[in-house]
């Protein structure tokens, strides 16, 4: 893990280091609706999302007029809420999660963006060893610039990887996290 947090690093420092006059940098925050997906929880009850929140960097490479790459790195709160016979717990998963996303400007200001999410699991308030330290994801969403430096925006971050790793469990679950957030471009 040791590893591929100093290579998620190393790549999100090469991309910031390229040329200042040719990107933006950005600060971005904002809610998750996040829960856990997938057949491994069904004995324990309904499970519904939990609120969270995430927070971070962007930069956003033009690659064309109406294209651009947008890496980012944000802490992102997500986990999901159960009850089981009347009693409710939460399930506690933070990430740091590099997502590397596809835009394309569908008009001036607003944009269309997809791409890959890999998340690095940092804590849980469950046993940690029960749960992958690797996430993979795929995001959808859109933005859209508001003046210069502010810009807002939806993306739902789909689960692709099955991040249980107790044995215990047969099933496979994914974490699924629609977010709504609010930045500043510099």
């Amino acid at each position: 893990m040791r590893k591929l947090s100093i290579l998620v690093a190393f790549t999100f420092l090469t991309i910031v280091s390229v040329s200042a006059q040719d990107f933006a940098f950005g600060v971005k925050g904002g809610l998750n609706l996040a829960s856990i997906g997938g057949n491994s929880y069904a004995s324990l009850g309904g499970i519904s999302s939990k609120v969270g929140f995430h927070i971070g960097g962007v930069v956003e490479i033009p690659i064309s007029e109406k294209m651009a790459v947008q890496p980012e790195l944000l802490y992102s709160s997500q986990g999901s809420k159960w009850s089981y016979y009347g009693s409710g717990n939460n399930l506690n998963l933070d990430y740091v999660n590099l997502p590397v996303l596809a835009k394309y400007y569908v008009i001036k200001g607003l944009s269309a963006e997809a791409g890959p999410l890999v998340g690095l699991l940092l804590s849980t308030n469950a046993a940690k060893e029960d749960f992958k330290s690797l996430d993979i994801a795929f995001g959808i969403g859109a933005s859209y610039k508001i003046g210069d430096n502010l810009f807002a925006g939806l993306r739902y971050n789909k689960g692709i990887m099955n991040v249980n790793n107790d044995a215990t469990y047969n099933g496979t679950n994914q974490n699924n996290v629609f977010q709504v957030f609010a930045g500043y471009a510099f």
